[in-house]
């Protein structure tokens, strides 16, 4: 892949740059906080793509992660999603990113250790003057000890040739 400078209809403001992070940043807080609900709502208008296949809208992608993902006493999964390697690319009112995710997990009787890595590709929109999801790839390409996150291992579930860029 080459990397090109980007084109004045690319340009975005730092606001924008802000807000599409923001949103990525918010899906990490939301899924560590066992606010499932507000993770589907990230999603209101939008497709997910990862562990379970392919999901559209709010109710769809709640269902998917409490069916999957394990909740303990203090209402969350004790996870910890760590967001890096950013990048950002506009195009008028659409946006691109990539980014790393590494997972982490502990409890009193797990140590705290990585659990999964992988990559986001995510499209977004600015609708009515606001960013919102459009579109989230998630390829998870590393796992460690599962076990004491999900039930099962939807991440098996998905066909390789789906989770393609």
């Amino acid at each position: 892949m080459t990397l090109r400078p980007p084109t004045l209809a690319a340009m975005s403001t730092s606001s924008d740059t802000t807000a599409v992070t923001n949103l990525i940043a918010r899906y990490a807080e939301l899924v560590d906080t066992g606010d499932f609900a507000g993770v589907g709502t990230l999603f209101a208008d939008a497709v997910f793509i990862g562990g379970g296949g392919s999901l559209e809208g709010s109710a769809a992608v709640e269902r998917m992660l409490r069916a999957t993902v394990i909740v303990y006493e203090d209402g969350t999964p004790r996870t910890q999603h760590v967001t890096t390697n950013i990048a950002v690319e506009f195009d008028g009112d659409a946006a691109t990113a990539r980014s790393y995710i590494t997972v982490f997990q502990a409890l009193p009787d797990f140590p705290l250790q990585p659990i999964a890595a992988g990559r986001y590709h995510d499209r977004f929109e600015k609708h009515a003057g606001t960013w919102r999801f459009v579109e989230r790839r998630v390829h998870i390409h590393l796992t460690g000890d599962l076990s004491h996150h999900l039930r099962g291992r939807p991440l098996d579930a998905v066909p390789e040739d789906a989770a393609r860029d």
